[in-house]
Order: structure tokens, then sequence, then C-alpha cells
């Protein structure tokens, strides 16, 4: 004969439907307020049972259905004044990760236990609101157990129950009485028994008792070959899209002094496009610095001055050798605003000033003999066409000599000063280009400052 007893709807297996993101919100949930922790936490239970498997989550990833790890949050938050409960709290409280908090908060929001009254986010300070949530008891929940209610909304309030829910109502209650413990773990991590004082792996009452000793034969002979070698599977991890701009972001600020106190996930966020073209650190600082110079004790929001420079620089320097001549052009220019800070340390004190000197007036003499070789008209000597005679001197020179006196300009900034008392500022430019004459000149007087005796 089959079981005459009348079996409650709860224990013939109603389902906890999932709730859509629309309806997780207080305004729009069809579940009712719980008055307290307790009787919110008997709903918990009843949705959790994994017997029952009345909720399954509609995700993918993630856990397959509510455990004791759900049970554990949802206990920290009956015990809320109110319900607020931050994911870096919970995860630190329970020991673990905040997408795990994140994936059973999921669950209970979609399992219509917990709604939303107000959602959290990021506030102009920069700092994370948690989420305000309201303890809901599901339509589901009332169904299977015949749960009369009053009242409209989610303000209603139970005034009775099913005599036949009563003894379920009854169990899951003490279950809700009781404390949530982390179940513990049935097996060791090694996955045999530990070889200590208090469990020595063996049956006798002498923890060494029953041990066999190994045979001669079996004995270490100090080969370093094993039977069973481990082979070595590891390789260098490749990084997808998201580590490449953690990793470029945190090149950024080790290396960068006016971004070292920037955040690390901002600045991959800022440097996004740069990091997916494949750029350097080094080219990242270049086009930033490309405007300007940046002093770290200027930038009191380094992370906006970064995306400030770097607005649309991955569509102007789009080639790998459009980035590398940027790159070129940055490190010169910080070459020079280095030569002009620290002055002339260069080979002029390694040669000696005698040869200095000859130098200078061998390439004078090799001037001279070319003015002497041509022939010039009587217009040309004179004051108003004295612009044209020096062009007609320097293009006189041969391509080996006017090589050979860039050199000696590149060596010596004496060299060049010379060659400017003699020929002028304009042939002497065109002879030896303005970058070296630039950079003779500030070296000449940087070093004639610092060698400018105080009295």
């Amino acid at each position: 004969m089959g079981d005459s007893r009348q079996k409650s709807a709860s224990e013939q297996g109603t389902q906890c439907p999932p709730i859509a993101s629309a309806c997780q919100w207080l305004s729009t949930t069809t579940g009712r307020i719980a008055s307290d922790g307790h009787t919110w936490m008997t709903s918990v239970h009843w949705a959790a049972d994994p017997k029952a498997k009345r909720y399954t989550p509609t995700r993918s990833h993630g856990p397959r259905g509510m455990n004791a790890t759900t049970l554990l949050i949802a206990q920290e938050c009956a015990n809320l004044k109110e319900c607020r409960p931050g994911i870096a709290y919970l995860a630190r409280k329970l020991r673990i990760s905040e997408r795990t908090v994140e994936y059973h908060l999921g669950m209970l929001r979609e399992a219509g236990l917990l709604v939303y009254r107000t959602k959290g986010g990021r506030v102009a300070q920069g700092r994370d609101e948690a989420s305000v949530y309201e303890r809901t008891i599901p339509v589901a929940f009332d169904d299977a157990h015949g749960i009369r209610t009053t009242g409209e909304g989610v303000q209603r309030r139970p005034v009775g129950a099913a005599d036949t829910a009563r003894k379920s109502l009854g169990k899951l209650a003490r279950k809700a009485a009781r404390k949530v413990r982390r179940p513990r773990r049935r097996t060791p991590v090694s996955g045999q028994s530990r070889c200590t004082l208090m469990e020595g792996g063996s049956t006798g009452a002498f923890p060494a008792a029953g041990s066999i000793p190994p045979s001669e034969t079996k004995l270490a002979s100090g080969d370093s070959s094993h039977s069973t070698q481990k082979k070595a599977t590891s390789r260098p991890r490749t990084l997808n899209r998201v580590g490449r701009r953690h990793q470029l972001a945190r090149e950024l600020i080790d290396n960068v002094p006016w971004l070292s106190r920037a955040s690390a996930p901002r600045i991959a966020w800022i440097a996004r496009h740069c990091a997916d073209a494949g750029w350097q650190w080094q080219e990242v600082q270049a086009a930033a610095e490309e405007r300007g110079p940046i002093d770290d004790m200027d930038s009191r929001r380094p992370s906006g001055l970064l995306a400030y420079r770097l607005k649309g620089v991955h569509e102007l320097y789009a080639s790998e050798k459009a980035r590398h001549l940027m790159l070129t052009a940055w490190e010169d220019s910080r070459l020079r605003e280095r030569i002009r800070h620290q002055g002339w340390d260069g080979p002029a004190a390694a040669v000696d000033l005698e040869q200095q000197t000859h130098t200078a007036a061998a390439a004078m003499d090799t001037i001279r003999a070319a003015r002497q070789t041509q022939a010039l008209s009587a217009a040309d000597l004179t004051g108003a066409t004295e612009h044209s005679e020096g062009n007609t001197d320097i293009e006189a020179l041969s391509r080996a000599e006017v090589l050979e006196h860039r050199k000696f300009a590149a060596d010596d900034p004496t060299y060049v000063r010379n060659l400017l008392e003699a020929l002028g500022d304009r042939d002497a430019r065109r002879l030896l280009t303005n970058r070296l004459v630039d950079k003779a000149l500030v070296l000449l007087r940087l070093n004639t400052t610092e060698l400018t005796p105080a009295f």
C-alpha cells in the first residue's frame, strides 16, 4: 500500500524560479520584506536545500547552486541592522575572494531573497559605496507552505499557514536558529594521512609500530636519477589583453616619477589603447611629455594628467616607425635639457690646449687657401656683398673637409668659437649646422659660469 499521509507542497519539490534583473529592486519585486533575520533565514534554508534543488542559477560560470558559502553570506546579512554588506568586508571576514562573494550575492538576488534598495557605485571622491539591500521572502516560499498574508505590496505580513506545512516550517526554523559553520575538509591537502605525533598513520598503539625498514637494495645509492622524474611542464604565462594593460601600467608606475602615486587599474584603463597597440612604457612617457616636461610635485592627479596628455596619441602615432621617431626626438630633448643643467664635462678636459689651437689653426689655413684659389670680383669685396663672399668660400670646401670640420666641432666647443670669430655667425652655422653651434655655445656658457670665481 502507498503512503496515505498527506505531503506538504514544500515536500513535493516546489521550485524557486530565477528572477530577472529588472525585478531585483524593491519597487519591482513580487516578494515581501522579511520581518526579522530569523524569518528570512528560514526562506534561505528552504531555497538552498541541496536535496530539493529548488533553485538553479542562470549564469554558465561560477557556482552551480547554493551551498554552505551562500548560507554563510546570508547569515552575515541577517545579522546586520541595515543590510548593507560590503563585498570587501564579507570577503575579509569569511576568508573568501571578492568574486565568490559577488557570485553568491547574485544568486540570493536571483532567488528573490535579496532586492536592491539602492545600488552602490563609485562616488565623486573615488570611493566605492556598498549597495543597500532589503531581505525579502519570495512568493514561491509562501505558495509552498500555504502562508496567508495581509496587506499590499512588499509590506505584506503573514497571518497563517497551512496545517500540512507546519512540520516543514518547524524544521526550517530550527535550521535558521543554528549557526552556520564552514564545513571541515574531509581529506587532508596532500591526500594522505599526516605522519605526526597526533596522527602517526599506523593502527598500532605505538606510532612506529608496524613500520618495515626498507631493504638494503632499495637504499639511495647516490645517483641523481629517479625512476619517476617530474617533467617541467611550466611555461611562461602568456598575457591576454587585460594582463598586458596592467603590465604596462605597472611599468609606468615603477619607472615614471610623476606616476609613482597613481593607481594601477586607473593607469591600465587610461593607457589601454597604447597597450593594445603594443606600446612600450618609454613610448608612453615620451608621448605624455612631448608637450613639455612634467614635474612630479606639480601633478596632483597623475592619472588625469596622463589621460589628458595621451588623448588621441594612439591614432597620431599608429605605426611603429612613427613611435620610434617620436621617442628619438623626446630622448634628444631630454639629453639637451640634461646638458643644460649639468654643464660640459666632455672631451675638452682630455684634449690638450695646444692640440686644440693647432687643429683650429689648420682649419683656418684650409679656409684661407680656399679663399686665395677663388677669383673674387671687386663687387664681392665690398661690405654690401660680404654675405656672398662667405657663401663662396664655404662652397669651395669638399665634402670630406666639411665633415672633418664638423667632427672637430663636435669634439671641442672652443673650435666652434674660433670659427665664429673668423667666419661670422651665418657662415659658421652653414658649415657646422645649427645644432653643433647651439650646443657649443651652451656648453661654453655653462663652463664659463662654473669657472667664474666668486669674489
